[in-house]
């Protein structure tokens, strides 16, 4: 089989952007060229991987099943074309990490910080993204490990759970629901519910929750855990965040929660790596540590040093 690494990234162009047009304007080549790499990865397959979907190109059942196979096989050659380059040039490993919002905003930092105390001849890198793009980094092996929530089944994803992800649903301070010790659920449904973008796990935590509960509530998209966090505390809406993200807040009253009856979902924090391709010793020693007792502690300490940090600024104030 004469498959080329021109014909699987044209392929891979096409599949994610959903137009041989927009194939040729990623590549910075012609359609024509975009054309002919797609046809002929087809006959050296010997399936049809794309199809036509109005004036858009869609990858047929086939062609999702070989999209996967075709994005680790690039993904890897590229990680070794670095690992490669790392050797030669006598260059320290490097640990690419990719962590959603949350994570990436309330736990990287401090865990970064503790684990680089102990392999400081790491290069660390962090991405941070909503949960769609960062399982795709790992999957296509741009990203070397991830911080997350749970990965999705039937995936070339491993997951191991290492810390509690306790969500709570916020409000204004001012809110009567938030001074009582129970709310109804039916009683959620009149009230604006603030959501994450699409792709995020927050977003998909509360819609999963309005399903079950059978909820169809006003519905604001805002763009950040910032932006909702004050949209709650001005009395916009409700949402559901993660502790991590709003601890601080609630410490210093600037939010309240309301208490659902049957109470909330329980999540985790997960540490995730690709399965596919061969172990590298930095991503080992990222998960033993995230693991490990110096990780918990690291993020403990992490937000008494928060909660200090800004009482010292209030009290200039």
């Amino acid at each position: 089989m004469a498959v080329t690494l021109t014909q699987l990234a044209a392929f891979l162009s096409v599949v994610r952007r959903g137009s041989v047009t927009a194939a040729a304007e990623e590549l910075v080549v012609t359609q024509p060229s975009v054309s002919a790499a797609v046809a002929a990865l087809e006959r050296e397959v010997g399936v049809k991987l794309t199809e036509r979907a109005g004036r858009n190109v869609r990858p047929t059942r086939a062609g999702e099943a070989y999209a996967r196979y075709a994005a680790d096989v690039l993904g890897l050659l590229r990680e070794g074309a670095e690992v490669a380059s790392e050797v030669a040039e006598g260059a320290g490993s490097r640990l690419r990490i990719s962590a959603v919002t949350t994570a990436g905003e309330h736990l990287a930092p401090a865990l970064l910080q503790a684990f680089r105390e102990h392999h400081p001849e790491l290069q660390v890198s962090l991405h941070v993204g909503n949960r769609e793009e960062v399982f795709h980094r790992v999957e296509t092996h741009e990203a070397d490990v991830a911080i997350s929530g749970q990965p999705p089944e039937n995936s070339t994803l491993d997951g191991a759970a290492f810390a509690d992800n306790e969500f709570a649903l916020i409000t204004a301070p001012a809110d009567p629901l938030a001074k009582r010790p129970w709310v109804a659920i039916d009683e959620l449904g009149g009230t604006p519910w603030l959501m994450r973008e699409e792709g995020s796990g927050t977003r998909r935590l509360c819609e999963s929750f309005l399903t079950a509960n059978q909820l169809e509530p006003p519905k604001l998209t805002l763009g950040s855990n910032g932006a909702i966090k004050n949209a709650a505390r001005v009395g916009l809406g409700i949402a559901l965040q993660s502790r991590h993200a709003i601890q601080l807040e609630l410490d210093f009253g600037l939010l309240a929660t309301i208490r659902p009856r049957g109470g909330l979902p329980k999540r985790s924090w997960y540490v995730v790596r690709s399965t596919v391709g061969p172990s590298r010793e930095s991503v080992d020693a990222f998960v033993a540590f995230v693991e490990s007792p110096a990780a918990r502690h690291a993020l403990a300490r992490a937000h008494g040093d928060e909660v200090q940090q800004t009482r010292r600024q209030l009290a200039r104030r």
